[in-house]
């Protein structure tokens, strides 16, 4: 199965009736310019679980589509057929690794994106507070489903403790005739695929390659007035995407952020008196990682059917 990629908007979520403050934001000129670098890794990511989709899985996949198919048009040799194709993938996949839970067949990315500043969210998250504390629940839920600014990598796989034994038993119906419990068993088969994401929080990783190229530009020992400039609006903008980050939920501790705030305005204030070296970024980076790089953002594998994914986009 081929790669696919979404790209969704996530604030017309907040519904037109319920905040009149929902209106689209330009992105500022720092986050387009830094865009790519984000866009790199985002795809370096998605690429390495590429590399983890198994040939075998994703034919045994698509013949178990082609034989519900062939019970539909009542053609039974072409349907064994297909099991008989279903079943020797499985076993060459679990001749090669035995121990092997799941074997991907897909991937696929979506991104959700808020087209807001910091005081647009602030404001949707206080009116979302207060329809919650008049029991306004559908209002406050329809206010926060577009609260995401993220890139989610979605992995699909076929569960082998279950999937070659369930594939294994269905022959036997179709041989007895009884081809309508052969596809409601093959329906609940295709039912059973897992799915586990990975969500990548865009304003980290946008702060994240502003600060990385701030980094470079305070160790300038020559740097222009231009560079300077430069180098204090990457520095205010990495600071409004943590704003953001924060707002968002993405991270850790209140106080966690509070101490990157200061850190950055430290950095902010050495540069601007024509301080310049390396180590400037060192308690940045460490607060960074701390925040935000203790483990992968991800949900537990579940029923395909039940993807964590909300609709939005970018």
């Amino acid at each position: 199965m081929s790669n696919k990629e979404a790209t969704e908007n996530t604030l017309d979520q907040a519904g037109g009736n319920a905040s009149e403050v929902a209106v689209a934001e330009p992105k500022s000129a720092m986050v387009e310019a830094v865009q790519p670098a984000v866009d790199q890794v985002v795809e370096g990511k998605a690429a390495e679980k590429r590399t983890q989709t198994i040939g075998e899985a994703v034919t045994a996949l698509t013949e178990t589509k082609n034989a519900l198919a062939a019970l539909d048009e009542k053609d039974t040799t072409k349907a064994l057929d297909a099991l008989a194709q279903v079943t020797g993938k499985l076993e060459l996949i679990l001749a090669r690794s035995p121990r092997l839970a799941f074997a991907p067949v897909d991937v696929q990315t979506v991104v959700h994106d808020v087209f807001a500043g910091t005081d647009t969210i602030e404001d949707l998250l206080d009116e979302a507070e207060h329809a919650l504390k008049h029991g306004e629940v559908q209002k406050a839920r329809h206010l926060l489903s577009g609260m995401a600014s993220e890139i989610v990598i979605t992995t699909t796989s076929l569960p082998l403790a279950t999937y070659p034994k369930a594939i294994s038993a269905v022959a036997p119906l179709i041989d007895q005739g009884k081809i309508d419990e052969a596809k409601a068993a093959l329906q609940a088969v295709l039912g059973t695929l897992v799915s586990s994401s990975v969500v990548i929080p865009l304003p980290v990783e946008r702060a994240r390659a502003m600060l990385k190229e701030a980094e470079s530009l305070v160790e300038k020992s020559d740097r222009s007035a231009e560079e300077d400039k430069r180098l204090g609006a990457l520095l205010d903008d990495a600071r409004k995407q943590l704003e953001m980050a924060e707002l968002l939920g993405y991270g850790r501790m209140k106080k966690d952020f509070k101490d990157i705030y200061d850190q950055i305005k430290s950095v902010k204030e050495k540069a601007k008196s024509g301080q310049y070296g390396k180590g400037f970024f060192d308690d940045i980076m460490a607060s960074f990682r701390a925040l935000f790089d203790h483990k992968e953002h991800g949900s537990s594998p579940q029923n395909d059917t039940d993807k964590p994914l909300r609709d939005g986009g970018k």
